[in-house]
């Protein structure tokens, strides 16, 4: 039996401590900006890594993850909101949920099966369809989550905000979830079902021919990260303490997606990486664009060139290299040349005898 490299196979545990590292030291020498914009990025971290978990190793682009975001947001304000706010925003609640107050880490575990269950419903359905025509479907899916929220008033309350959730999530807590959500990743990717699913991407019809049953693959797939995604909507509406249902559609569709091809889609690092990346790229740009006083004067960049920076910042990436910046390396094959090419240079140092 081979055995496995244990650097290479820690890539997991290295994007944790990255994760951690950045989180203490938002903690240690930050002020409220930006530990928010930290919280911000953990958050994302959880919400792109669920994301890569299906399109990463699948290779079917999925354009309605969001819309499982938007399954576990509003299903966070369901089971968290004080009955009177519920009575008023959304009074066509079932009983039990108009009445009932969850605690936050039960609330956050039924909003991550509701989205999981909801993907099983639709991945049993569109999985088998070819690749591009079930990347359409995923967004025929978008649509239909952003009509029904938008237009169930009673229920969801409509193009109107959602206010009074409990805002729960602070920085260790969504350090935490985006812990477990990249060990989770990092520990299917490993497992029999992810390299089947990997093989399935590299070339489908060898893979079908090896026995590889691929709707099976694809669905335990698609489950897993549709039910992480719930969980990340679920955090996020936690964070903000407020929600509506615009912020589930195309544009967080478009940048949790740039933060992936960015990175690099085909590895876990690529998707950790893009978010950080463009994280923080954001963060400047948005503090640049308030403006910077210097002396009497105050410099500021004119409104919109985040999103022009921003553009032109994915561009190069992809022009550069066409499988984003970490392409399909992970940081623990990463340290692990470093750690070969430390020891071979070892070999040619005169000795001390």
């Amino acid at each position: 039996m081979r055995k496995i490299d244990f650097i290479s196979s820690s890539t997991p545990l290295f994007l944790v401590m990255v994760l951690f590292i950045l989180a203490i030291a938002s903690w240690l020498f930050a002020g409220t900006a930006l530990n928010r914009a930290m919280i911000e990025l953990l958050v994302r971290v959880v919400l792109v890594v669920s994301i890569y978990i299906f399109v990463g190793n699948s290779g079917i682009v999925s354009f309605g993850h969001v819309g499982f975001m938007a399954i576990g947001a509003y299903a966070m304000a369901w089971q968290t909101m004080l009955p009177l706010l519920k009575k008023n925003a959304m009074p066509g609640l079932p009983e039990f949920l108009l009445t009932g107050n969850l605690p936050f880490p039960i609330a956050l575990l039924f909003s991550a099966m509701l989205a999981g269950l909801v993907g099983l419903l639709l991945g049993t359905v569109i999985l088998r369809l070819p690749s591009i025509a079930a990347s359409i479907c995923t967004f025929a899916f978008l649509m239909i989550v952003h009509s029904v929220y938008s237009n169930w008033g009673s229920v969801t309350g409509g193009t109107s905000s959602i206010v009074g959730i409990p805002t729960k999530v602070n920085l260790w807590v969504a350090f935490s979830g985006a812990a477990i959500c990249v060990i989770m990743a990092g520990l299917y990717q490993l497992t029999r079902y992810g390299l089947a699913l990997k093989c399935t991407r590299e070339e489908e019809i060898a893979a079908r021919a090896a026995g590889i049953d691929i709707f099976r693959q694809r669905l335990i797939a698609f489950v897993l990260s549709a039910t992480l995604m719930g969980f990340g909507g679920a955090l996020y509406a936690a964070f903000l303490g407020a929600i509506y249902i615009d912020a589930f559609y195309l544009s967080q569709t478009t940048m949790l997606l740039a933060m992936l091809v960015v990175g690099g889609m085909s590895s876990l690092t690529g998707a950790v990486g893009g978010v950080v990346v463009i994280s923080l790229l954001t963060y400047v740009l948005r503090g640049l664009e308030r403006g910077v006083q210097l002396g009497p004067q105050t410099i500021a960049l004119p409104s919109g060139t985040q999103e022009v920076v921003l553009g032109v910042v994915m561009i190069v990436a992809l022009v550069s290299s066409r499988s984003g910046i970490f392409g399909t390396r992970e940081l623990g094959e990463i340290a692990n040349r470093f750690r070969a090419r430390g020891a071979i240079w070892a070999r040619f140092q005169p000795s001390n005898d």
